[in-house]
């Protein structure tokens, strides 16, 4: 289903899906320590030989990014070295701490990168993309307009012959937990007619132009309101087909704004209630052991952003002006109601409900099922599903 929803909130229903969805019992696991696991994701990126993929960003979620307080966004303002080098530090650390749990590391990239050389017999880079791992709306809001940045800059690199051929030019982007936010916000940004681009942007000036002139002290927003606004700007061009892990229902998808689009939901369902949903998530002993698959895609929704760091005042206020476009048309309503509801299915794209059997009694291992999903032995078999619902003859857009 494609719609026009400009930055709209999707609502969080108890009623039937109204995209479609798939039940994987059983999906295939593959331990990166065997002997054919190079081998396994090499058969499995085979299906990209005829994808003119142009490049593969992995975008973590939230509490993984290298700045979850805010500080080191408002140390960018006044030094963007000092905040860069600092936030290569923290990141470090992060990946010592988290590993592959919830986590995309440099590892997992270069993995990935070598299966699909291997496997499709062409260089194709998978990158690392970072953002600040903030839960409100303003730092969701800055990945995205990173992003554009990123992709923009990549487009430009490429060939008017690569960027309009037949066998157009892809970019897979990978979406961990609130990261698919990112990439929601991302499709609107890019779909949107200009007068709801100038609405987001409005909303958000504050945070980067300073209150004494109009000059500006985050040159990646001005940039990407730039390349927006020009309609013949190279990035128009690129086919983004987008995947999403655990990401919680908040943001809408704008179908103009990307080409394929695949949900993967940690979901074990039970006979007391319908395939698409799940139990209410407080409860204690079944949140320990992820016994129902993935609490944190519940509990993330609509109502649950924590707010920035009230001394950065204008990040506070961008936060605050960017919610009454986000969420202009939120019903209020108790988060304990909404959780109840236990909703899988976003309104885009096809999810597919698989049983990771990451059920264990150390919370730490899975995050409350919300940390499989980044794990180099699931990567094998998500290339392969993705490449099954984009990359058919019957599935390229």
């Amino acid at each position: 289903m494609r719609q026009e929803i400009h930055f709209r909130h999707q609502p969080y229903r108890s009623t039937l899906p109204v995209a479609p969805y798939q039940l994987v019992p059983e999906p295939e696991e593959v331990d990166p320590s065997s002997a054919d696991y190079t081998e396994r994701l090499a058969a499995s990126c085979a299906a990209l030989t005829n994808v003119n993929l142009a490049a593969t960003y992995l975008v973590h979620g939230t509490f993984i990014g290298n700045d979850v307080l805010g500080l080191l966004t408002e140390l960018r303002r006044c030094s963007p070295w000092l905040s860069e080098r600092v936030r290569q530090a923290t990141r470090g650390m992060v990946n010592c701490v988290a590993g592959e749990t919830g986590n995309y590391t440099s590892q997992f990239a270069a993995t990935f990168q070598q299966g699909i050389a291997v496997g499709a017999g062409r260089e194709s880079p998978v990158r690392l993309f970072q953002w600040s791992g903030q839960n409100n709306h303003i730092a969701r809001a800055d990945g995205a307009v990173g992003l554009i940045c990123n992709l923009a800059s990549l487009a430009e690199s490429l060939s008017d012959a690569t960027l309009i051929s037949p066998n157009q030019a892809r970019v897979m982007l990978w979406g961990h937990s609130h990261g698919g936010n990112v990439l929601a916000l991302l499709t609107s940004l890019l779909a949107a007619d200009r007068e709801a681009r100038q609405k987001f942007f409005e909303a958000a000036r504050i945070f980067f132009t300073p209150w004494w002139g109009k000059s500006t002290d985050m040159p990646t927003w001005v940039h990407a309101e730039q390349v927006l606004e020009d309609a013949d700007h190279p990035l128009r061009n690129l086919a983004l087909d987008i995947a999403t892990f655990g990401t919680p229902i908040r943001y809408g998808w704008h179908g103009a704004g990307y080409n394929n689009l695949l949900h993967f939901v940690n979901h074990r369902p039970k006979a007391e209630v319908p395939a698409h949903k799940t139990r209410h998530p407080l409860h204690l002993p079944r949140f320990l052991k992820a016994t129902d698959g993935d609490y944190i895609h519940q509990l993330g929704i609509a109502g649950t952003n924590l707010m920035p760091n009230p001394l950065a005042v204008r990040t506070l206020l961008a936060d605050l002006r960017l919610k009454k476009v986000l969420e202009h048309d939120l019903q209020p309503e108790w988060r304990l109601q909404r959780w109840s509801r236990g909703h899988r299915i976003p309104d885009e794209g096809t999810t597919l409900l698989v049983d990771y059997h990451d059920s264990h009694w150390y919370t730490p291992y899975h995050l409350a099922g919300h940390g499989t999903y980044t794990r180099s032995k699931w990567l094998p078999f998500h290339v392969t599903e993705i490449a099954r619902q984009f990359y058919s003859a019957k599935a390229v857009v």
